[in-house]
């Protein structure tokens, strides 16, 4: 009976994700490809589970997250409003229960360098207020091993922020 189920469950077609977002996505990207729109997503994703990781979405996390999003291809500025206020909406889901399929999207699509190029952006995101908590360290180096990346590579994108470590600071 399992086999069954879970034998159709993997014969769909990939999900793109919170339906919310990938509908805001879509529309604001009508010329893209389905593969474009589904890294778009899980970016996406990944920038909203990264701001909320310390539960707080401070303003200068949503100006970070709205600039990484304004570099999109293509992208104008009212999909980057629409985007934004997809994200704020559905934060938690996000932050949670989307954060392995994002990972696991980019992994699929995406090549090492836009992996790489994903982490720094994530990095400054955290980063933007001011202060890199333990909890947000901790979802980096989480994502940063989900895409597929190595400690070293981390490393990297964190240490323009090391004076911004909370556990640096005491």
């Amino acid at each position: 009976m399992f086999g069954k189920w879970l034998t159709k469950a993997r014969s769909d077609e990939p999900t793109l994700g919170s339906t919310a977002l990938a509908a805001v996505v879509q529309s604001h990207m009508p010329g893209a490809d389905s593969e474009s729109v589904r890294v778009v997503i899980a970016i996406a994703g990944l920038l909203a589970a990264v701001a909320y990781a310390d539960r707080e979405y401070s303003a200068a996390e949503e100006h970070r997250v709205r600039a990484e999003l304004a570099r999109v291809h293509g992208m104008t500025a009212l999909g980057v409003d629409a985007i934004a206020d997809a994200l704020r909406r559905d934060i938690v889901g996000l932050a949670t229960v989307e954060l392995p399929r994002s990972t696991r999207t980019l992994v699929e699509l995406a090549d090492e360098e836009l992996r790489l190029e994903t982490l720094d952006v994530l990095v400054e995101v955290a980063a933007a207020d001011g202060h890199l908590s333990h909890t947000e360290t901790t979802l980096l180096r989480q994502i940063a091993t989900s895409l597929g990346l190595t400690q070293d590579e981390y490393n990297r994108a964190q240490a323009r922020h090391r004076d911004k470590l909370g556990v640096l600071r005491g």
